[in-house]
């Protein structure tokens, strides 16, 4: 007897045909399935390497995979998530001492005073705990008055 594809108890029975194919029924978590996956070959499965190597190594968005390779972005979205989860946990370092999010640093250090459609901007940096600095960058609101220099 296979073991369920679920939760991969060895406790199933057989549960009738489905398209002249044995269908079994797991006793533990009561999910059907049949032995073998017929949606998965060579080709599909080298698909979602490509797919997946492709988004890993660019900002190839799942759209546009999904053109690539003849699919839907959904089910690409659902192969990354797939290899994702197959990968183990990273581990940070503690001697990190910079890091850098989306680009902020364009901003930091800077004596820029208004970014795309010159709107002046506040900059706030602060030190959350030692070694764990804090930026934040605020836009004023539209209520709000701006000190003129002239």
């Amino acid at each position: 007897m296979p073991s369920c594809k679920k939760c991969l108890s060895e406790n199933v029975v057989k549960n009738g045909l489905v398209r002249g194919k044995q269908r079994y029924k797991c006793a533990e978590c009561a999910h059907n399935f049949v032995e073998g996956d017929q949606r998965t070959n060579e080709g599909v499965i080298a698909k979602k390497a490509m797919c997946t190597l492709l988004y890993s190594l660019s900002k190839a968005s799942y759209t546009m995979l999904a053109k690539i390779f003849d699919t839907w972005p959904s089910l690409v979205y659902r192969w990354i998530v797939q290899a994702g989860a197959q990968l183990p946990d990273t581990e940070i370092s503690g001697e990190i001492q910079e890091m850098e999010f989306d680009e902020m640093w364009h901003f930091v250090g800077s004596k820029k005073t208004s970014f795309g459609s010159s709107k002046p901007l506040t900059v706030a940096h602060g030190e959350l705990w030692p070694g764990c600095s804090a930026i934040v960058i605020l836009q004023p609101s539209k209520d709000s008055m701006i000190k003129s220099s002239t």
